[in-house]
């Protein structure tokens, strides 16, 4: 068991530990929307980034350009039966961008064995369904990635930003009521805002996520100077949504987790 103060970490997938830039959601919500005559860009896309999907599409559906062309093409406004019937279409196009973008972060797989060797628990908590999480699940588990508990959207009552998929997975964890030795990892304000919903300690990623939103080609190709200048806008975002630490990665989240034990030693708690 850990003698750490933290007990265990709940990550998100996409953008998270899986799929840097977080780039299958979007292609998958551009293309749904294109089919029915709509153009979106990857900018507001990004936008809803952490929801739920059927609340995503109909947060899309709600902008003003969207709705817009919606009205103008169908001759009506987007409604929720609307969104109802766009997810029906979208689980299967993301289902198969997410396996497209299923590779680990870099620096994921270290991570994790080094909190398994802690003795620090492991869940996960995501905005996919289970259709769609299903094969991904088994090509991480493959490739050694099996956390106690992963919680899809469809699992719970309501998903994010509500606190039920880490109330479950700190259950499958039996860290019930112990929030504060909890940490979530995310890349979006809606993922923090279900660990500090929770009573967790919250970790945001800016480099991997939704916040910058760039490949892992733009990122190894750009310069120091490049990636700091395009970070901080990411970093205040991931702050300003609660996050308690930033980090570029979760390759460097034993550092997070080093700034939240001194914090919990100087006696502040989430």
């Amino acid at each position: 068991m850990s003698t750490s103060a933290i007990r265990a970490v709940v990550f998100d997938w996409a953008g998270t530990i899986v799929d840097f830039g977080s780039l299958a959601p979007m292609g998958a919500f551009v293309r749904l929307f294109a089919k029915h005559g709509i153009s979106i860009s990857i900018t507001q896309a990004r936008v809803p980034m952490g929801l739920p999907k059927l609340a995503h599409i109909a947060a899309l559906g709600a902008m003003p350009e969207i709705a817009t062309q919606w009205q103008l093409i169908k001759g009506r406004s987007f409604s929720v039966q609307d969104a109802d019937a766009l997810l029906k279409e979208f689980v299967p196009l993301s289902a198969a961008s997410a396996m497209e973008h299923s590779d680990f972060i870099p620096g994921f797989l270290d991570s994790y064995a080094w909190l398994q060797a802690q003795g620090i628990g492991v869940a996960t908590t995501t905005g996919y369904t289970r259709f769609i999480m299903e094969p991904l699940i088994a090509k991480a588990a493959a490739a050694g990635f099996t956390p106690a508990r992963t919680i899809c959207c469809d699992d719970v009552a309501h998903s994010r930003p509500s606190p039920l998929g880490m109330q479950e997975c700190m259950a499958a964890l039996g860290l019930t009521g112990q929030s504060s030795a909890v940490v979530k990892v995310d890349d979006t304000a809606p993922g923090l805002q279900e660990g500090l919903n929770a009573g967790c300690w919250t970790v945001g990623v800016a480099a991997s996520g939704n916040a910058l939103g760039w490949s892992w080609d733009q990122w190894v190709h750009a310069s120091e100077d490049e990636r700091e200048h395009a970070l901080v806008d990411a970093r205040a975002a991931l702050r300003s949504a609660g996050a308690h630490e930033v980090i570029d990665s979760v390759a460097d989240l034993r550092v997070a987790l080093a700034a939240i034990e001194a914090r919990v030693a100087a006696g502040e708690t989430p």
